[in-house]
């Protein structure tokens, strides 16, 4: 496994990272979320032995990262952000130094090469200079030489960013597989990769972890967790407004009909909406019921302050009260 120790790292004043601590064990593929400039690249060098952490412990597999380094380092696959590489040179040469310098040693060198050219779809490109590449054949030539050795932890920083969709799909699909023989961490700034192919998830800003645990429990933290959205031609009838564990609701700013019944906390609002609806006989078009957004819960977690609220689906809190007070009237 990866242990990780009460990392900090400080810049001149800037505090990158900050007492950080987590373990990854085998079959885990971990997210490690947070918006640009939360600490993910740093801690990421920090593992991999490229920053020396100003305290606090990296143990790869049980090697100590500054007592142990060619062990520990024998162990990580290891993609740094933008797939950096020797332009010069074409893929077939980088990926054969790569091999040399990671000890593999004739006919397995040979082998292995042709095993991760295959498997990313290299062979038309791999006498092309590396700087003549796409972002798209980069990023794989970067993963190719991160496998090469097929080490049991890999590190992948940023594996999709700046990648098309059918790239992105591509890069996923073999992070997936990647995983039935190594542990993974994954650092992203996407959320969609996080419920794509994440395990489990960390939630990282200003150097800390804010929250830990699978995507569908960061799910459940987020305010949407069991709402219902609903389409209704005729409009949001005033007494729906009184149903009990209502909480609040949000309108859909691009389709007037449609909007989000917010619950109470640990209330199961969807029976109470169905049966609302069949015993009024109201018209309706949409009836689903939300897991949770992770985007929410993110930027609530790291602190976001929209520029603008304009365009934002509206709480309508205040409008529940007015359809209670006129009730009561």
């Amino acid at each position: 496994m990866i242990e990780i120790d009460h990392l900090h790292k400080r810049f001149g004043d800037f505090v990158a990272v900050e007492a950080l601590s987590f373990t990854v064990r085998p079959g885990e593929v971990l997210g490690f979320l947070g918006p640009n400039g939360a600490g993910k690249t740093t801690t990421m060098r920090m593992i991999t032995g490229f920053l020396h952490p100003d305290r606090g412990t990296v143990r790869v597999f049980g090697h100590d990262i500054r007592k142990a380094p060619l062990q520990a380092k024998a162990k990580l696959g290891y993609l740094p952000e933008g797939a950096p590489a020797y332009g010069e040179m074409t893929p077939l040469a980088f990926l054969d130094f790569v091999a040399r310098v990671r000890g593999l040693r004739g006919p397995d060198r040979r082998r292995r090469i042709d095993e991760v050219v295959q498997r990313l779809a290299l062979e038309r490109v791999l006498h092309q200079p590396i700087d003549t590449l796409s972002k798209g054949f980069k990023r794989r030539v970067g993963l190719a030489q991160a496998i090469l050795h097929r080490p049991p932890a890999l590190i992948l920083d940023e594996p999709t960013d700046g990648l098309d969709p059918n790239q992105k799909y591509e890069v996923r699909q073999l992070i997936q597989e990647l995983a039935e023989n190594s542990l993974i961490i994954v650092s992203t700034h996407i959320l969609e990769e996080v419920s794509a192919v994440c395990t489990r998830a960390l939630i990282i800003a200003r150097g800390r972890i804010l929250a830990d645990g699978t995507p569908a429990e960061l799910e459940r933290r987020s305010r949407y967790h069991g709402a219902v959205c609903v389409k209704l031609p005729g409009g949001l009838p005033p007494d729906l407004a009184l149903l009990p564990g209502l909480a609040g609701v949000e309108h859909d700013p691009r389709i007037p009909e449609r909007c989000w019944l917010i619950p109470e906390a640990g209330v199961d609002l969807y029976p109470r909406v169905r049966d609302f609806i069949a015993e009024r006989g109201v018209a309706v078009e949409e009836l689903t019921v939300e897991r949770g957004r992770l985007d929410e819960v993110f930027q609530r977690l790291t602190g976001f302050e929209p520029l603008s609220s304009q365009g934002r689906p509206a709480v309508a809190e205040a409008q529940i009260e007015s359809f209670r007070e006129q009730e009561n009237v």
